[in-house]
């Protein structure tokens, strides 16, 4: 009887004490639930469901084929597989000739072309050549319609040379360096943007152009180019974009209301190592900018790299206060270290269209504190995707678009195989969480 006691008062001890242990013990909040949750609960990450390449791809001439992938763009009630790319101004190298660098064109007739493309069976495939052409009359190189990838204006643009860079060739003032392709579904009418001045050209959808948006103070210079209609509506600081970093991407919100485009990287304005990238957001209705933004590319310097060598080659619209940008550097292998799709967005940004300046300086001359004090804040970025975890093999992915919200489709641009006759146009699709 006294052992039966003694084991039943253990046992009432026992539970006492392990009562008072757990009341003593803190109990977790809300946010130290979160936490906890958040450690262990990883973030979803995107997943590659697919590559296409462009398998065979027609040949131009010389050796030098078919190539695409300045853009990318899926058009809304278009089926899953069908999309729309932008050749550049056509095959175009560098060659040093009595100890200067020149621009050489191989094919110097050679008309900027969009592609309607399918991917089908594992590969792309082109169900459509839309050439550039001006609306009546003929190019003055070309001697039809179909206008060249050629330079404009001599002095103002570098100077266009024969293949073997010996023989200077003729300017074009209709000539177009085109790179980002967007569609407006108001109107049903496409946009490009290209390099050149820089500018913004509609197009119809079987390739006849409609008018040209240039910086202001431009339009006198298009007196010899009557048959494009010139609107010069553009801020004229975008004349200081150093060579080959004008407009290289631009969207349009689903609305039909908006146009957005940016350079490749920062005005020489002066000098060229500016990380602070001019966002311009468009009225389509009248053409008029109404907002400016400051856009902070990834420090070049960081890395390894002139800044000037960290570029943004294609913008998504997923909204009117959100969009994807393409944000890459100049190397391929196991030497890139940049090719990432961000979300930005505008909420909260300064809108700094014509207060761009602040104590003598330039948007491109302030650092981040000198934006600080000027009270601008650039548009937030956020990560979405880094192609370098998944091995991506080329230098220039530069046409983004998203299908139905949730799948990523990237395009590469060749260029031509001038440079690297080995180099592909592939295009590859991610699932996004």
């Amino acid at each position: 009887m006294m052992k039966n006691f003694i084991f039943l008062k253990i046992v009432a001890i026992s539970i006492i004490c392990m009562a008072i242990f757990a009341c003593s013990r803190p109990t977790p909040n809300k946010q130290q639930e979160g936490n906890q949750e958040k450690k262990s609960t990883p973030a979803p990450a995107a997943k590659i469901i697919g590559k296409y390449p462009l398998d065979n791809p027609p040949m131009l001439s010389k050796g030098i084929h078919v190539a695409m992938g300045s853009s990318l763009l899926h058009l809304p009630g278009d089926p899953d597989n069908i999309f729309y790319s932008s050749g550049d101004r056509g095959p175009n190298g560098k060659l040093t000739v009595n100890g200067e660098e020149r621009r050489t064109f191989p094919i110097p007739n050679y008309t900027p072309t969009v592609y309607k493309i399918e991917l089908a069976k594992g590969k792309i495939n082109i169900l459509e050549e839309i050439k550039l052409k001006i609306p009546k009359g003929s190019d003055p190189i070309t001697g039809n319609s179909f206008i060249t990838g050629l330079p404009n204006f001599k002095k103002f643009d570098e100077t266009p040379y024969d293949e073997k860079g010996k023989k200077v060739l003729s300017y074009d003032p209709y000539g177009l360096d085109t790179e980002g392709l967007a569609y407006n579904p108001a109107d049903k009418t496409f946009w490009l943007s290209e390099e050149y001045r820089p500018s913004l050209v509609q197009m119809k959808k079987d390739g006849t152009l409609m008018q040209r948006v240039v910086p202001s103070g431009m339009e006198s210079k298009f007196k010899n180019a009557p048959l494009i209609p010139i609107k010069a509506s553009l801020p004229s600081v975008l004349t200081k974009r150093m060579d080959n970093r004008g407009f290289e991407g631009m969207t349009i919100t689903p609305d039909g209301r908006y146009l957005f485009t940016m350079t490749q990287s920062a005005l020489s304005n002066p000098g060229e190592n500016s990380r602070a990238v001019r966002i311009l957001k468009i009225n389509l209705k009248n053409l008029k900018v109404i907002a400016e933004y400051a856009y902070i590319s990834v420090n070049g310097q960081d890395l390894g790299f002139d800044q000037k060598d960290i570029g943004v080659s294609d913008l998504y619209a997923i909204n009117e206060n959100s969009l994807l940008v393409d944000e890459r550097d100049s190397e391929i292998g196991k030497k890139a270290k940049l090719k990432k799709i961000y979300k930005i967005n505008f909420q909260g940004a300064t809108n700094i269209l014509g207060k761009d300046k602040y104590k003598g300086k330039t948007l491109e001359q302030m650092n981040t504190n000198d934006l600080k004090a000027a009270g601008i804040k650039p548009v937030a970025k956020k990560e979405v995707l880094n192609l370098l975890n998944f091995d991506y093999p080329y230098e220039k992915d530069e046409g983004i678009s998203l299908v139905h919200g949730h799948k990523l489709a990237i395009i590469n641009d060749n260029d031509f195989g001038v440079e690297d006759t080995n180099t592909k146009t592939e295009l590859w699709l991610f699932r996004l969480p």
